[in-house]
């Protein structure tokens, strides 16, 4: 068991590390949508946060050793992963909880660049607000899809032995 578990945080992190480099460009600059949020939600949702965390905090060490990500970066995905995890431990892993934690992170991760960068409060949020809606749109669907697997890799797991 605890081969396997370290085998599938080894590739939840690795999923949300490639995911955060894979950007879906915005109309106006600096409202880019990064497809890691949606994913990491999923993950959370279906993993539970404890495994989800530790996939994220692996996924950002890898970001930052290969100098993708700066510490910066790394304390507001943690941030994210945070509030993500509070909404779905507090709210469940049903539609309404998985729908709105990834904007709810989002947001919360934006105030906090707020106060450290001293930023204008209504830019930082609404270059966010494209990127929050395609979370919210696209997370409830890959829950759905990453339990799906799960369900059909634990059954082939369960034939197996």
């Amino acid at each position: 068991m605890h081969t396997r578990y370290m085998t599938t945080t080894a590739l939840l992190a690795s999923l949300i590390a490639v995911s955060g480099s894979l950007k879906v460009p915005g109309i106006l600059p600096g409202t880019e949508f990064q497809l890691s949020a949606p994913i990491a939600v999923a993950i959370c949702a279906v993993y539970g946060f404890r495994q989800y965390f530790i996939a994220g905090v692996l996924a950002s060490s890898i970001t930052l050793i290969l100098g993708t990500q700066t510490i910066f970066n790394v304390a507001i995905a943690l941030l994210f992963r945070v509030t993500v995890g509070l909404v779905l431990v507090v709210g469940g892993t049903s539609f309404v909880p998985v729908v709105i934690a990834g904007p709810l992170g989002s947001f919360v991760a934006r105030l906090c660049l707020i106060i450290i960068m001293e930023q204008a409060v209504w830019a930082v949020i609404l270059s966010a607000v494209p990127g929050m809606v395609y979370t919210a749109l696209t997370a409830w669907p890959l829950t759905v899809v990453l339990r799906k697997i799960v369900a059909k890799t634990e059954g082939s797991l369960t034939r197996a032995l």
